[in-house]
């Protein structure tokens, strides 16, 4: 924290243009890390921004408490036409939040029908979920939850897939490895297990780690085979991330919960959504007597401002066939990337939609550091003197840009990237 704080300390944002922040001297960072991967449009979509305007003139905010609200009903209709298999949706004001909503949904599921001797869920080894108590628990990073891990609850957890880092035949191989374990795993805690929780499509905090085809949905099968129920998690991943606007659609493996968040406001509202299946909602169902409903809510739930900046986002995206310029920025992206390998420093490059990593290594150990300070410190530090926003996950190099980025901005980044690598290699070479 400390170091940090000297390197942000004369960089307080004042406004935003385009994909640029701009702080209080004036100065531009064009966004490198898409505002925390939620920024799809940039700063200045009137679209978005005179809808919301609209509408909080209208009324700012209205519980749905006892009441409901037009933009939430109508929303709610619009997303679940998106959402293949959901059937209900549940609102809250941020991602962590969706996922303890997930968790309780999943866990009241059982215990609504007299099962309570089902009491633990399943993650995938290195996943991230978010950082309140429950996200923490199923999203262990040792990084960053360490200091808390003595009040986490247990769970188990499963083995990642290797993904992308080794050649087809052997990465084919690693996953029915990996689904053979997985599959011993759930069968021996079928009977206590509540759902097996996993991101969708990619690991991201957790080192980019994306998957290689099939593996989601044989863990899918897996969940259905043994009474489990399975939850995912696009909150970083869907909504285009990965080049699909439902990453679960895309890998034929509908859970019975999923979450959705981040780029679904555009990054102009905190909102995130909790959908659930047909199946997992009857449980629910009954008279007030039956005491099935779920009692869990939020202040801000189904935001009518909100709701409202979701509908326009998502009209932005089919008007400007975003997906498709996704797919072809991907393509740039990829191309780009393989320059990289010129750097014997570089290890693991791997990339799918707008999400592309690849790892600083040094005689087969991370770079931890150069210059005597950490090495994201620094490429944070580096990045900003060229005026790019830029981050790291420790020695792992991650590119995330802004969902509708234009392709002389996304080369400005690739290129900040690669000149802060170059410099990497010479200091340590």
């Amino acid at each position: 924290m400390a170091e940090s704080s000297k390197i942000y300390k004369k960089r307080i944002i004042k406004s935003g243009q385009d994909f640029h922040f701009v702080d209080e001297r004036g100065q531009k960072y064009l966004d490198g890390i898409s505002n925390m991967w939620c920024n799809v449009w940039g700063f200045n979509e009137n679209n978005i921004t005179n809808a919301m305007i609209d509408q909080i003139k209208k009324i700012p905010h209205s519980t749905i408490f006892g009441l409901s609200n037009l933009k939430s009903m109508e929303l709610s209709r619009y997303f679940l036409k998106l959402t293949k298999g959901m059937d209900k949706i549940f609102y809250t004001d941020n991602g962590s939040s969706a996922i303890e909503s997930a968790l309780k949904i999943a866990t009241q599921y059982w215990s609504n029908q007299g099962k309570e001797t089902k009491t633990r869920f399943l993650s995938v080894k290195s996943s991230y979920h978010g950082d309140t108590m429950g996200a923490m628990s199923v999203g262990y990073v040792d990084l960053y939850f360490k200091k808390y891990k003595h009040i986490l609850f247990p769970t188990v957890t499963v083995p990642k897939p290797i993904g992308s880092r080794l050649d087809v035949s052997n990465r084919e191989i690693d996953t029915d490895r990996v689904i053979e374990k997985t599959e011993k795993i759930i069968e021996e805690n079928s009977d206590k297990a509540i759902a097996l929780i996993m991101e969708s499509g990619a690991q991201i905090a957790g080192g980019v780690n994306i998957y290689p085809a099939g593996y989601q949905k044989r863990v899918a099968e897996l969940c259905r085979k043994y009474n489990v129920l399975f939850i995912l998690d696009e909150i970083a991943t869907g909504f285009g991330r990965l080049g699909n606007m439902i990453e679960y659609i895309a890998q034929d493996s509908i859970p019975d919960i999923a979450c959705f968040g981040k780029a679904i406001t555009g990054g102009y509202f905190p909102l995130a959504i909790t959908t659930a299946s047909r199946k997992v909602y009857e449980e629910f169902e009954g008279e007030w007597i039956d005491q099935k409903h779920l009692y869990h809510g939020h202040t801000f739930s189904g935001h009518p401002v909100g709701c409202t900046a979701v509908i326009e986002n998502i009209k932005m995206y089919r008007k400007n066939k975003l997906i498709s310029k996704i797919r072809k920025n991907s393509n740039l992206l990829v191309k780009r990337l393989t320059e990289f390998n010129q750097f014997p420093i570089v290890s693991n490059i791997r990339g799918k939609g707008l999400l592309a990593a690849f790892d600083l290594v040094k005689n087969g150990n991370p770079i931890k550091s150069i210059n005597g300070a950490p090495i994201s410190m620094f490429i944070i530090k580096e990045s900003l003197r060229r005026g790019v926003y830029l981050r790291s996950l420790g020695s792992t190099i991650v590119i995330i840009p802004p969902l509708a980025i234009d392709k002389d901005s996304l080369e400005i980044i690739l290129n900040t990237q690669f000149e802060i690598v170059a410099e990497i290699y010479k200091s340590i070479k």
